[in-house]
């Protein structure tokens, strides 16, 4: 119970949404983007018409998709465990028209609904991009309006509760591979004064173990933080669902047997016979023995409570700084405490460094609840400074699965700390650019890394709540996950746009040649356009797994060019990829050569591109002339990005 209590005030600190005023909502909960293309709606409309029958079928969960990007329409129907197929039927069938009735043009929504009447509970939840990434907000909350009531001890009460939470979560989130309810636990309790409390657990089948128990911690977390003392109630999110009541509100507990929420204090029995004078002699030893081991035990707890003094104090956040912190423009940011930062890395242990660059180290870190971290801390007194105020200021603002998560930032004294999420694939150069693991890198795996670097780009572009140029994108630059999705990270030289503001121009030139468009190079002059061409250079160089400046000394986009002239543009394709069908190969070579062109003008945006990658049968314009420039590896301003030193670890 320790643990969950630690993972409990983690999870407080580390999700600035539990802070916000909870509201009750009823009905599919709407987010993200809006699509009011009549081709979504019926895409929706075609899959909802029998997911409910395919739910029951496929035994309670069923995942589909239907339709073409941009009206791609992904589904997810799932119902708890141990479900009658009538009551199922009915509660998917019930969720597919709130969530059509509640969001006609919102393309992600999610509404887990329980039906006490038929004694199921499930869940139907719908997007225009594929699952299987850790969803935590935005929450759905019923809560009983009930108190428990006066007459009961709340402190025995949030024992017994948490007692019973601490044996659901670990039920819940142990994988049952063999059931399409991977992650799933239904227990019935009795406590001191409540003799059936229920409680239920679920997550989606597409997270990790790990994911799944953040989930269900934070559903639990508002719960026993918002709500003590109420009689019940549930917490949902996209990923999963939590609820409690004191009633059999599922089927499942009909066949769940009751456990003691904790051991009952004894009591002596009645008619017990007053001890004889050996008795009390033997009761007065053991009175002594009892006094004597209190007494040790008191100075080990005085000596184990100061040790553990500094262990408590980073229990405030656990994964996180303990506080929050808000800009100016009242934006809330993770603060961390450089304790907890110096614990998770050892005190900046040489072992756990991962590399150097021009402003800094960057360390593994693992926090206290074995989330692994990677910790960039700047040098003390180096230009550093402009870097970390740029991606404390861009990164705490944007959330996307294709771009880096920044979990926060520690600036006590004069140190300068940036927290990020740790990614195990290390950075899209180390695979593509290397002789053996490049073969690792199937034309499907390519592919996805190449749509996945796109959408990041559409949604730093136009899609976030701010407009952003990256300005050195490159492969170095691209993390890949555990399941090789891309993360593109490192926005120290990153530039901020007013929503209205299509090009800009500086005197600081910040990036990689070879990487950088000609306008920018020579003049200054940045747009989108320029991330664009950056990223046609990444595109050719996934297709032929060689490096920009490998290509006759020439660079690649100038290679490509010529080839195409010339009739022969499979010659650029890696050997690797011989296997694979040239026509959908040479059609992204022509989208590369797009993005690379000299006037900035002709070139598409990302959101064409994508267009471009997720359509078959489309004609795509024919290529003008590549902007001819150098091309070498090292950065203008002499910089190390952080993904370089990022990706060491994987060569150890």
């Amino acid at each position: 119970m320790g643990k969950l209590h630690a993972l409990m005030i983690f999870l407080a600190s580390s999700l600035p949404f539990l802070l916000q005023p909870i509201q009750v909502v009823h009905g599919a909960r709407c987010f993200g983007s809006s699509n009011s293309n009549s081709s979504y709606a019926q895409n929706r409309r075609d899959v909802f018409s029998n997911l409910a029958n395919n739910v029951v079928t496929n035994g309670g969960s069923y995942n589909a998709s239907v339709g073409q990007y941009p009206n791609k329409v992904y589904v997810l129907g799932l119902c708890a465990r141990d479900h009658k197929q009538t009551a199922c039927s009915s509660c998917v069938e019930r969720l597919t028209l709130e969530t059509q009735r509640d969001c006609p043009n919102i393309m992600d929504s999610f509404v887990w609904g329980s039906d006490d009447e038929d004694r199921v509970s499930c869940l139907v939840r719908s997007s225009n991009q594929s699952f299987g990434n850790l969803e935590l907000e935005p929450p759905v909350t019923g809560i009983s309006a009930d108190q428990i009531g006066p007459s009961i001890n709340m402190t025995l009460f949030m024992q017994q509760w948490e007692y019973i939470v601490n044996m659901t979560l670990e039920a819940a989130t142990k994988p049952d591979t063999s059931s399409v309810h991977k992650y799933y636990s239904a227990l019935k309790a009795e406590f001191t004064a409540l003799p059936n409390v229920s409680m239920l657990m679920q997550c989606t089948p597409d997270i990790t173990s790990q994911d799944c128990k953040q989930c269900l911690g934070v559903c639990v977390t508002y719960f026993r933080e918002q709500f003590r003392g109420k009689r019940g109630g549930m917490v949902s999110l996209p990923s999963c669902f939590f609820r409690w009541d004191l009633f059999s509100f599922h089927g499942a507990f009909d066949n769940v047997t009751t456990v003691l929420a904790l051991p009952r204090p004894q009591t002596q029995e009645k008619g017990s016979s007053i001890p004889d004078k050996k008795g009390r002699s033997l009761h007065r030893g053991i009175i002594t023995i009892i006094v004597v081991f209190t007494f040790i035990n008191l100075l080990i707890f005085i000596g184990f409570f100061k040790v553990n003094a500094r262990r408590i104090k980073l229990n405030k956040g656990i994964n996180g700084c303990g506080a929050e912190y808000s800009d100016s423009d009242g934006q809330i940011m993770l603060r961390f405490d450089f304790d907890v930062i110096s614990m998770a890395t050892v005190d900046f242990s040489p072992e756990n460094k991962l590399g150097q660059g021009g402003f800094g180290s960057v360390y593994k870190g693992i926090l206290l609840n074995g989330k692994e971290i990677a910790v960039k801390r700047l040098t003390r007194g180096s230009e550093g400074g402009v870097e970390f105020r740029n991606e404390v200021s861009l990164l705490t603002r944007l959330q996307h699965k294709n771009l880096v998560k920044l979990l926060g930032f520690c600036n006590e004294g004069d140190e300068e700390i940036l927290v990020y999420e740790f990614v195990p694939n290390s950075s899209l150069d180390r695979f593509i650019f290397d002789e053996e693991k490049r073969s690792l890198l199937s034309w499907e795996v390519r592919f996805k890394i190449i749509e996945g670097i796109a959408r990041g780009l559409v949604y730093l572009h136009e899609d976030s709540q701010l407009k952003i140029i990256h300005r050195d994108l490159k492969a170095s630059n691209i993390l890949l996950d555990a399941e090789m999705n891309p993360k593109v990270a490192d926005f120290g030289t990153a530039r901020l746009f007013d929503t209205d503001e299509t090009r800009d121009e500086t005197k600081r030139i910040a990036g990689t040649r070879g990487y950088m468009a000609p306008e920018y190079l020579n003049y200054g002059q940045i747009s989108a356009k320029s991330d664009v061409y950056s990223f046609g250079i990444v595109l050719l160089e996934m297709i032929s797994g060689q490096r920009n400046n490998s290509f006759e000394g020439e660079g690649i986009a100038a290679f490509a060019w010529k080839r195409w002239t010339e009739g022969r543009p499979e010659v650029i394709i890696d050997p690797l990829l011989v296997e694979n069908p040239s026509n959908e190969i040479i059609k992204l070579i022509q989208t590369g050569l797009l993005c690379v062109q000299e006037n900035p003008t002709k070139r598409p945006t990302m959101n064409t591109v994508i267009v471009w990658l997720g359509t078959e049968n489309i004609t795509i314009p024919l290529p003008k002339a590549p902007a001819f420039t150098s091309s070498h590896s090292q950065s203008e301003d002499g910089t190390m990005s952080m993904s370089n030193v990022f990706t060491e670890l994987s060569c150890r």
